[in-house]
Parts: structure tokens; C-alpha cells; sequence
């Protein structure tokens, strides 16, 4: 199968080289990274065992073509590229793939191309990328695919056998959007208070900063997790997702809080995404990770403080 990977970071990359491994004929669109790759590959240094693909590079998306399968791993910052990089490689029986996080991405994709052809997968994965062509994959991998705005199809459980054949876990979802919720649950509290912390539990709370204040170290999810304090602030957040998700219908349990609490302890030392994002300067992905479902709770009526107070400390740290 012919796949195109858009957005090369950590994610794209894992998964595009997952499925090179798996023998499927991958193409990777790239920027900076273009002559490393060519000449170097990708290497994916990982607890389950090393291995190097060598996928084939594109600087423009015409160079690929259309391909039977689009994974999309931009960072939501940067979907205002996307009419610009996706319609070059989508025909009209091409299946595309975000694997992007939060809410409303699926929906922007709708803008481009057919909403029939449109997918998610989430993923479920601690990794970095270290430097060009090389991503440090740290815990975890699983992917949950699903449809949008339709339950699964047979060409659902094919694409999750690509994923297989390349070393992935790899399950199909009934309902995509349930599905996202459940992952909220994990992202908001560690990708949000990751970066939060910095700020000080006071202006957590509160969702007020200091003008000029300085600002502390961002916690990685071990030491979140070593202080009460924060611990009890990301089951709160947990606690709130749930209920978020659950007024418009979706069912997620109470035991997502300790399923989420002991995924995360077996990470150890782990810097989310969206931290790191902040540590380089680059822009935080908050509209679909966190002011996307804030919004969503407020118009079921769901009461989430912790979630706002939040919201307002990662809006005024971005604008730092």
C-alpha cells in the first residue's frame, strides 16, 4: 500500500516507519529534515528493540502523489497548511488518517476532503524526537482507529492491520468521538499541567498569573505525579473530562481515573508533547486540547473549573 506520512515529528514518523518495517511502500513529506533522511533513514531507538527503515522523502506533496493511505501527524498548530499539503494526495478512494490530538480535527479535514474518506487514530505512545530521522520511543505504542461520524467499516480493520503487520497494537474503535474523550483524559491533566506547573499551583488554581512573575519548572509526569498536591489536580481534571464527555452521551467509567494514574507511572521521567513545545518557544496546542473541550463541557452545561483555571494559565503562558 502506498502511504504518505504528513507531518514528520515523533508520531508521523514512529508510525511511517512502523509500517515501512511492515513492508508497505511509505513516503515521508518533509522540510528540514529532507537530506538526513534521504541519505540516513529513519532510526527508531526503542525499549521493544531498535530497527532502521528507509522510507522514501518528498519536499512537496506532488512528488508523492496520490497514495491508498494519508497518516496526518502536524502538530494542530499548523492545520492552516493542510489545503495546502493534503488534496495533492488524496483520490477518491485514498483513506486519511489524522493522528492528531483533542477535538475539531477531524472536522477541519472535512473542509478538504470527503468526510467519507476521513479517519482517526489515536495514539497512545511516549516518544520524542531526538534529531533528524531519530525518535526515542520511551513506553507504550497502541493506536485506536476509527471512522468518523460512522462506526467501522471493513477498510477500518484493514488499515489497523497495516499497523500490526509494522509491530503496532492496533484496535478499531465503534465511536470515534468516544474515543477521543477517553484520551482527553489522559492528555489534558499531563500535556496541560505539564506546562501549567511552571506557573506555580496558586495560578493554577486560580487561573490567574502574576504579570511578569517568573516561572518555575515544568514538571515532567513523574514528579507530577510524586506530589500530592498535583496528583490530586490531575484527578480532579480527569474526574472533569469524564463528566464533560459523559453529558452528551459517551460512556466512559470512573476506572478511566486509575487506568490513566498507572499508564502513566510505568513512563517515568516523561516530557509530554505539548511541554516540550513550550520549553522550545513553539505554540501550544490549546485550541484542541484544551479550550476546544473546555467549550464543549460549558455548552452541555458541565460545570469544569479546574479545566478553566487551566485554560486560562496555558493561554497566558502561550502569549509569553
Amino acid at each position: 500500500m502506498k502511504v504518505a506520512v504528513v507531518g514528520c515529528g515523533a508520531v508521523g514518523s514512529f508510525y511511517g516507519a512502523k509500517l515501512c518495517r511492515g513492508g508497505q511502500d511509505v513516503h515521508f513529506l518533509l522540510r528540514s529534515d529532507y537530506d538526513i533522511v534521504r541519505r540516513k533513514g529513519v532510526t527508531v531507538h526503542s525499549r521493544d528493540g531498535d530497527f532502521h527503515v528507509q522510507p522514501k522523502p518528498a519536499i512537496h506533496p506532488k512528488e508523492i502523489g496520490v497514495a491508498d493511505l494519508v497518516l496526518i501527524g502536524l502538530k494542530t498548530t499548523a492545520n492552516d497548511r493542510l489545503p495546502e499539503l493534503i488534496p495533492p494526495l488524496v483520490g477518491s478512494t485514498t483513506a486519511v488518517v489524522t493522528l492528531q490530538n483533542g477535538l475539531g480535527n477531524e472536522e477541519q479535514l472535512a473542509k478538504i476532503v470527503a468526510p467519507e474518506q476521513i479517519l482517526g487514530g489515536l495514539c497512545f505512545v511516549c516518544l520524542n524526537r531526538t534529531g533528524p530521522g531519530v525518535i526515542h520511543h520511551i513506553d507504550h505504542g497502541a493506536v485506536v482507529l476509527g471512522e468518523f461520524l460512522r462506526p467501522a467499516l471493513p477498510r477500518t480493520h484493514q488499515i489497523a492491520s497495516l499497523f500490526r503487520e509494522g509491530g503496532v497494537s492496533c484496535n478499531v474503535t465503534e465511536n470515534l468521538a468516544q474515543a477521543h474523550w477517553e484520551k482527553l483524559t489522559w492528555n489534558i491533566p499531563f500535556n496541560g499541567l505539564g506546562v501549567a506547573s511552571a506557573a506555580g499551583k496558586k495560578a493554577v488554581l486560580s487561573g490567574q498569573m502574576q504579570p511578569g512573575a517568573p516561572l518555575g519548572p515544568c514538571l515532567t509526569t513523574d514528579r507530577l505525579l510524586a506530589d500530592p498536591d498535583w496528583e490530586q489536580l490531575v484527578r480532579e481534571l480527569i474526574r472533569e473530562v469524564i463528566a464533560a464527555a459523559r453529558a452528551p452521551g459517551f460512556k466512559l467509567g470512573d476506572e478511566l481515573e486509575e487506568v490513566q494514574m498507572a499508564r502513566t507511572r510505568t513512563m517515568g521521567s516523561y516530557k509530554p508533547s505539548t511541554l516540550i513545545d513550550f520549553e522550545r518557544g513553539q505554540p501550544l496546542e490549546l485550541q484542541s486540547l484544551f479550550l476546544e473541550p473546555l467549550r464543549q463541557a460549558r455548552s452541555a452545561g458541565v460545570n469544569a473549573p479546574h479545566l478553566a483555571a487551566l485554560c486560562a494559565v496555558l493561554s497566558q503562558l502561550d502569549k509569553r
